[in-house]
């Protein structure tokens, strides 16, 4: 059974970190999902894009895992996210559509799923929200 009390007792920014993941896991679910080009898929994406950026700034500020003084992996995903944002954005606006779409795939999978998926570890927040603790 699910229980909410770990994620949303964990210390800030953990809880918005986690909530802007979900959030961005489902519209950009939409996103792949929806026909491409329009006012509504530049919009969503935009919303997108902002999820994805609070999802990485946020990211810049947990330090449970720490390798490197209180840095980990993590904060250079961070970075790459932030600069991938940018880069598929630009590429949107050079009309480098197939440059845009496989920049925003890779995000999708890679920076939001996959890292997701490493959330689900033993030990924590959202083992513990799955699987208790």
């Amino acid at each position: 059974m699910i229980n909410p009390a770990p994620l949303l007792d964990a210390a800030a920014p953990i809880p918005l970190h986690a909530l802007a993941a979900f959030a961005a896991a489902g519209l950009g679910a939409v996103q792949l999902w929806r026909p491409k080009g329009g006012r509504l898929h530049r919009r969503l994406g935009y919303l997108w894009v902002a999820l994805m950026a609070g999802v990485a700034i946020s990211g810049l500020f947990i330090h449970e895992l720490r390798m490197v003084g209180p840095f980990s992996p993590i904060h250079i995903l961070s970075l790459l996210t932030l600069a991938s944002l940018w880069v598929a954005i630009s590429r949107a606006r050079r009309r480098d559509i197939a440059g845009h779409r496989r920049v925003m795939i890779l995000l999708f999978w890679l920076a939001l799923v996959l890292t997701g998926a490493f959330t689900f570890w033993p030990g924590r927040v959202m083992h513990m929200v799955l699987f208790g603790g």
